[in-house]
């Protein structure tokens, strides 16, 4: 790549860390932005907000959410993100696309949080869609297909797989292991896997044990972990690790 090129796909980790802040790390909240394109998160924890200004990435540019599960720590911050949006003029529509039941329980966030919130008049739209497992859609102008995963959080779990900018992305969420994994990974340019615990049985997650042991049958080109637990960041994995701020292309 030239000086003068741009990647086709930039990934930052705004957040890799777990839902209790191992290693004083941001929850799960990652940036992607194809070309010059709009932005878009994999996931939006509680934290997000903070983590999104920490590394100067602007939360009134992101057009598209991309909610793997409904948990605080990959969800909560939403509503944050919308007030952000609302107090600082923001004026772009923005998109939040997940599990079954979505639309609801961002109501309910914002309502638990910040009460009149969810009716309150913006001047951007919120706009929310629902993807069914086992299904592909296009969002944004991308395709993202979206997989059962195997992680309780009220509503299905997703494992998502997105194509953008001639460049496949898969991601985890949190899930035990799954044929799904393999699927959804299937020849991608990268896959962005949970390695919670490193050989501890953690119902519900993925330990690094479980990708060593299932590694003939990941396709993807490349792996990162991330959704590290302090047990995890005691170790050295065998596969990239992601940081808060690390910033990849592809």
């Amino acid at each position: 790549m030239t000086v003068t090129e741009v990647p086709a796909l930039t990934i930052t980790f705004a957040g890799s860390g777990d839902a209790f802040g191992s290693g004083g790390r941001y929850q799960a909240c990652i940036h992607l932005r194809s070309g010059d394109g709009d932005p878009v998160l994999l996931d939006c924890g509680a934290t997000s907000l903070s983590a999104l200004k920490r590394l100067g990435l602007d939360p009134g540019e992101i057009a598209i959410v991309f909610v793997s599960h409904l948990h605080g720590d990959h969800f909560g911050g939403l509503p944050f993100l919308i007030l952000d949006g609302q107090f600082s003029g923001r004026t772009k529509p923005l998109t939040v696309a997940g599990p079954p039941g979505l639309a609801r329980r961002l109501t309910d966030a914002l309502e638990c949080l910040f009460p009149g919130s969810s009716t309150a008049s913006r001047r951007f739209g919120v706009d929310t869609v629902e993807l069914a497992p086992g299904s592909a859609r296009a969002v944004g102008g991308m395709t993202v297909t979206a997989c059962d995963g195997d992680h309780p959080s009220g509503a299905p779990a997703l494992l998502l797989r997105l194509d953008l900018a001639d460049k496949t992305l898969a991601y985890t969420g949190d899930t035990a292991w799954t044929s799904a994994v393999a699927d959804v990974a299937a020849d991608a340019d990268l896959l962005i896997a949970e390695a919670y615990y490193w050989d501890k049985n953690i119902p519900y997650h993925l330990s690094h044990a479980d990708l060593e042991v299932h590694r003939d049958q990941i396709t993807a080109r490349r792996i990162i972990v991330t959704h590290m637990s302090a047990d995890m960041l005691k170790h050295r994995p065998s596969f990239e690790a992601a940081h808060d701020g690390l910033v990849v292309t592809l």
